[in-house]
């Protein structure tokens, strides 16, 4: 049997009626959905190979309406990209898209606390391990741009937007299946590198001799980038089985650690008898 494929979770999220559910199924089923039916999450799965890689994409879709979103679950947060669709045609779902936004750079400021708690308790036994989780990729979408007579929200503004918020940005359309396999496979290859730059990051550096087969510092070429194939990252069962482990032991020999300290600070100090209590012992 082959490797299992690497797995990546990507929450599609945006304002009621911009077509979430619609891409979401053209994806999965190859459908499109003409009627609007409001949705309060759902969740799907498919494979795709990307750069001759496999993939599982667990995707979840989650409500569009004001009254729900106070239903996004945690896990939802803790994906590894997000898809933030809008509609072409309906100004106010563009601007829509700040609440989502807010709290996905708060769960950005949460990862980035919890991997320096990780790395400071795991100390140089993070060595060769992959510790905490990247920040999450983000990509706007310009839902419904099939429909071009009814077009309010410019291909511009909808770029400089993504640009404000230090996302991708994509134009796409269910119905006529426009950069819907594109879109996805662009968060898929962002993830990638998000994870290689993240998890290079928290190992240790290496500084190799310039030569043969090696680039200088800066040199990001269109041939260095080809090179690089992105490759999915294995076992990750085993890789959390294992940094549990770590915490677990460094934790007990700390433990250990001071209860040793305390046993020498007990051996090492002096008895006393309390004069009170000599007193009496002399006029037995």
């Amino acid at each position: 049997m082959g490797d299992a494929p690497d797995k990546i979770s990507i929450t599609i999220c945006g304002d009621g009626g911009c077509g979430k559910s619609s891409i979401t199924l053209r994806l999965v089923r190859s459908q499109w959905i003409h009627e609007y039916d409001p949705t309060i999450e759902d969740s799907y799965s498919v494979t795709r190979t990307v750069d001759g890689v496999p993939y599982f994409l667990a995707i979840t879709d989650t409500a569009g309406q004001e009254e729900y979103r106070g239903l996004w679950a945690a896990s939802n947060l803790k994906s590894d990209a997000f898809l933030l669709v809008y509609d072409i045609t309906n100004g106010s779902s563009l601007t829509a898209l700040d609440n989502f936004m807010e709290m996905i750079d708060m769960e950005v400021e949460q990862r980035v606390e919890d991997n320096q708690r990780l790395m400071k308790e795991l100390g140089d036994s993070a060595q060769d391990l992959e510790v905490g989780m990247p920040p999450p990729v983000k990509i706007v979408a310009g839902n419904k741009c099939d429909l071009k007579e009814e077009r309010v929200i410019g291909a511009r503004e909808g770029l400089e937007y993504a640009r404000k918020h230090g996302c991708g940005f994509m134009e796409t359309s269910a119905r006529e299946m426009v950069n819907i396999e594109e879109t996805f496979a662009l968060l898929v290859r962002r993830v990638v590198e998000a994870r290689q730059q993240h998890y290079r990051k928290s190992s240790p550096v290496t500084h190799a001799p310039h030569g043969a087969g090696s680039s200088p510092p800066g040199n990001s070429t269109g041939t260095a980038r080809e090179n690089t194939t992105p490759k999915p990252s294995k076992d990750k069962g085993s890789h959390s089985m294992r940094l549990c482990e770590l915490l677990t032991r460094k934790k007990r020999s700390d433990r250990n650690q001071q209860q040793a300290n305390n046993s020498t600070l007990r051996q090492e100090k002096p008895t006393k008898l309390v004069p009170s209590l000599w007193k009496r012992m002399s006029c037995w």
